[in-house]
């Protein structure tokens, strides 16, 4: 204004108002903009990813920061993650759980459930390895009987080998003849956790958590069809390429291989349970 209404000559109106010529003169530069350009590609692909994730998927093509810029760039960009309302949990004291050490020590499992676009309900079986948070399968139906669950079971253990615990909470299709007759012929330790207590089986819980978060809630489902395809590219990416904290970083398919060549085993050798008889197998935790 200085300059322009009175005719003051840049060194001079800098020198008035107290501002150095040099800020005046530099021209404004991006900061990063090849960084900030994948960060958007990157949270435009993936929705629910936080800035540590996504800098971890920058780590991946060898992009390597700051996690102190990498926040900044996070947020100038506008990229934080809405936080969605979560559900109440119940109170209570916490069972706690002897962390597995190797794969297939012991598996969890659970239902969830959505709805088609015409308005139909689907229900999902989620099987995950607690040591390795490996996603062993995502069986998708309008109905799951406890005899189905026994099957899908017996498949599980054919490609990855026979666990030595499954954990579960009380459902009718977990508690069913089928499946306690399941227990007792397959030689499989199965705990129920305590009614109202999904935490003492927290890691399917927060496997759950994040596949409705980063696929139920953000795909319309028109068809069983649509479903089963879509659960399937999310259970590979899942399993293949998205980052897991708990694994600092790598895949779970990673996290497998690794801890089975340091056992110098080959897949599904590592569990080898000593047969059980059911009444064993019925514990609460």
């Amino acid at each position: 204004m200085a300059m322009s209404r009175h005719g003051l000559s840049q060194r001079r109106a800098c020198r008035l108002v107290g501002v150095d010529p040099k800020t005046v003169r530099r021209e404004p530069r991006s900061d990063n903009p090849r960084i900030r350009r994948r960060m958007r590609e990157i949270a435009a692909e993936r929705r629910r990813f936080g800035y540590r994730r996504i800098g971890l998927m920058l780590a991946r093509e060898g992009v390597h920061m700051n996690h102190k810029k990498l926040r900044r760039l996070y947020k100038e960009e506008g990229l934080a993650v809405r936080r969605r309302r979560g559900r109440k949990r119940a109170t209570g004291a916490r069972a706690p759980l002897d962390a597995p050490q190797r794969p297939n020590d012991r598996w969890s499992l659970d239902f969830l459930s959505d709805v088609f676009e015409p308005g139909r309900r689907f229900r999902i079986l989620a099987v995950i390895d607690d040591c390795t948070r490996e996603n062993l399968a995502l069986i998708a139906d309008t109905s799951l009987s406890g005899r189905r669950v026994a099957r899908e079971l017996d498949s599980l253990i054919r490609l990855y080998g026979k666990p030595a615990t499954i954990l579960s909470d009380n459902g009718t299709e977990l508690t069913s003849r089928a499946v306690l007759e399941w227990q007792n012929e397959a030689g499989v330790a199965w705990r129920y956790i305590a009614p109202g207590k999904p935490t003492q089986n927290a890691f399917i819980e927060s496997f759950n958590g994040r596949l409705r978060d980063e696929l139920l809630n953000e795909e319309v489902f028109t068809s069983l069809a649509d479903a089963r395809r879509k659960l399937a590219i999310w259970r590979y990416d899942y399993n293949t390429v998205r980052p897991h904290s708990a694994l600092d970083g790598a895949t779970p398919t990673y996290a497998r291989r690794a801890l089975e060549q340091a056992e110098g085993s080959t897949p599904g050798a590592l569990a080898n349970p000593s047969p059980m008889r059911y009444a064993e197998t019925g514990l609460s935790l």
